[in-house]
């Protein structure tokens, strides 16, 4: 039986949690996933293998849950590809320009009180206000 998605967000959300905890004091890394990504596509860095085994570890994410539960997570695109992909290129370039991305600026810098985080956390969050009221106002949502 799959857990009610509230569940589900909530079991995530203290598994991202602990995972940038630890991966701060363990190996005093901060968990940014697009940094991380990076340096494990590009084979390149000091901590090539726990780069890699962390990006492995997000593919088996979904792949577990669905030997888990039988199922894949629910999920319903209503945006064609091409815009996917836009948003996808705009996202990689945002993390570029601002130094880190959701991750790395919105877990681990809000939880150290990171001046540069909290004005990348607020340009996230302005940045998805805006785009959802420009959505909704040509009914693309």
């Amino acid at each position: 039986m799959i857990p009610e998605p509230y569940l589900q967000a909530l079991f995530g959300g203290a598994l991202i949690g602990l995972a940038t905890a630890l991966l701060l004091l363990i190996n005093g890394r901060i968990a940014g996933v697009s940094g991380i990504f990076a340096r494990a596509l590009g084979f390149r860095g000091t901590d090539l293998g726990a780069n890699l085994a962390f990006v492995i570890g997000l593919v088996l994410g979904p792949l577990s849950y669905s030997v888990i539960y039988g199922a894949w997570p629910a999920a319903e695109f209503r945006m064609p590809l091409l815009f996917m992909a836009l948003a996808g290129l705009l996202v990689g370039y945002g993390t570029r320009l601002g130094n880190g991305c959701t991750s790395g600026h919105g877990i681990a810098g809000l939880a150290r009180l990171s001046p540069r985080s909290i004005a990348a956390a607020a340009t996230f969050v302005a940045s998805g206000v805006v785009t959802v009221f420009i959505m909704r106002s040509l009914e693309m949502l």
